[in-house]
């Protein structure tokens, strides 16, 4: 099965590298990148042009005006502009671990989403990243250390490294793995048909936070969907940055839409009021 693994950038063009030599090694090679940028300047399109030299794997850049925090408008473009009828979501700043594109194709399942973490790496081992940790796969060996630079637990140091432990049996998985399942943004997989039932990303989300994630996985629970995990098997490693606050328009608008119980959105890929 070919898939399209969709990459949402906004400048960053040292970090998005990394995650290009890491989809360079991956263990399957049946998919297709588009970047959905939300109004990168001239040195990201400079360096997409090189890229589509470098790397080996076909890419597609989706670009829109830089009129401020429009991520859910160019992931509906990415996704429309996509031809497989498979999608992987990852952030920019994301570096997936080399079985990544095989472990979301070789769980996926007809009718339900994949729900992958994330290791937050902290500043110093994110500034210390190179392509070479990267082509080496350096970056996926480092769990001693990155537990280690958890315990002091506090804003620029590593979180969550238990996540990068990959689990290929999928019983003890399963057992270890309890927790609810949520989705994040930067780490998931979904059938293009169901994104499009649903009219998909909703737009009036003005800011960062809840509309790339946490309103699809509402309204497509809504719809019935089921939500497996791929945590400990399709890893990303996100590269540190100061915490993003979330949108406070964005949680009263969020709130509206759970007591609108509605799973189709107005201003969608649509512009239109949803009927029964």
């Amino acid at each position: 099965m070919r898939v399209t693994l969709i990459i949402s950038v906004y400048n960053k063009i040292r970090e998005l590298e990394l995650v290009f030599h890491a989809l360079e090694r991956q263990s399957v090679s049946d998919f297709d990148v588009v970047l959905a940028d939300d109004g990168s300047g001239n040195e990201m399109t400079e360096f997409f042009e090189k890229a589509k030299h470098e790397f080996s794997f076909p890419m597609l850049r989706i670009w829109q005006d830089n009129k401020g925090f429009r991520k859910n408008r160019i992931l509906n473009k990415a996704l429309t502009a996509a031809d497989t009828d498979y999608l992987i979501f990852i952030d920019g700043d994301c570096i997936p671990n080399s079985i990544f594109i095989e472990s979301h194709i070789n769980q996926s399942k007809a009718g339900s989403v994949l729900c992958g973490k994330r290791i937050q790496l902290g500043k110093k081992f994110s500034e210390a990243l190179t392509k070479e940790n990267i082509i080496r796969g350096e970056y996926e060996k480092r769990l001693f250390r990155l537990l280690m630079d958890s315990v002091n637990k506090n804003e620029t140091s590593t979180k969550h490294p238990e996540q990068s432990y990959v689990i290929k049996n999928q019983f003890i998985r399963n057992k270890f793995n309890t927790s609810k399942i949520s989705m994040l943004g930067c780490n998931f997989s979904v059938e293009k048909e169901l994104l499009l039932s649903i009219n998909g990303f909703d737009e009036n989300y003005a800011g960062p936070g809840l509309g790339e994630d946490s309103d699809i996985e509402f309204r497509l629970r809504l719809r019935g969907i089921k939500f497996e995990t791929v945590r400990n098997l399709a890893n990303v490693y996100h590269i540190y940055h100061t915490k993003t606050i979330e949108d406070k328009t964005n949680f009263e608008y969020f709130t509206k839409v759970k007591e609108g119980k509605k799973f189709f959105c107005d201003n969608g890929l649509l512009k239109t009021k949803y009927n029964k």
